[in-house]
């Protein structure tokens, strides 16, 4: 049993990709554009929220936006998630259960996400307010995005553990590389947004259909 155990949030403890498509759908529809679908939001979220924006706008001008058009679209989205963010997204079933039994078991627990850090923070205290987690690290301007080692870096320093007591659980290749970068051992979840075939191409150790999976290979 690891000591700690870091998680993606988004596709991993939580259902969060209808309250994203509904909020880059509002930004789309700013520039007259029309919005995508659930599965095709699916490919485009991970990589924080200007790759989303900038994505979703790209698939539909055919090219990239200018800077400008971007940079307002990203504001639009977040001013309008940050107000509707939790209006449809909820917890994956079983994962609070998993995150009280870690806890109660002595695991460490931390979030490392690629979402902007005050959404991740908003979330995290929302759905799981009784876990003490040894850190909630969302993307902020100091911090590069995951695949970069640096968050884990910080959440072992946080935790004061070595590399090899911890595991990174996520449900995208951007996650497995990431404990790949750190050095750190990593089980990809198939309840996510990515192809299980992604997370097995990415390096992810162990896979995990559903959470009474995961509870196993953690406890």
């Amino acid at each position: 049993m690891k000591k700690l155990v870091i998680f993606d949030l988004d596709g991993t403890l939580l259902n969060t990709i209808l309250d994203l498509s509904v909020a880059v759908d509002y930004a789309l529809s700013l520039k007259g554009l029309e919005g995508f679908s659930y599965s095709e939001y699916m490919t485009m979220v991970g990589h924080g929220i200007t790759n989303l924006v900038k994505s979703a706008l790209t698939a539909r001008l055919g090219q990239e936006p200018e800077q400008g058009m971007l940079d307002e679209s990203v504001k639009a989205f977040t001013d309008y998630y940050v107000s509707h963010i939790d209006i449809y997204t909820k917890p994956f079933d079983g994962m609070p259960e998993l995150l009280r039994e870690l806890n109660s078991r002595g695991v460490k627990m931390a979030v490392a996400s690629n979402k902007f850090h005050e959404g991740t923070m908003k979330l995290v205290g929302e759905f799981f307010p009784e876990i003490p987690f040894v850190a909630v690290m969302g993307n902020s301007p100091e911090l590069p995005l995951k695949p970069d080692a640096e968050v884990v870096n910080l959440i072992l320093a946080k935790a004061g553990l070595d590399k090899e007591d911890a595991i990174l659980v996520g449900d995208s290749s951007t996650d497995i590389k990431t404990a790949v970068n750190a050095g750190i051992e990593s089980i990809g979840v198939e309840w996510g947004y990515r192809p299980a075939n992604t997370l097995v191409d990415a390096g992810a150790g162990r896979l995990a259909a559903n959470v009474d999976e995961l509870r196993a290979m953690l406890l």
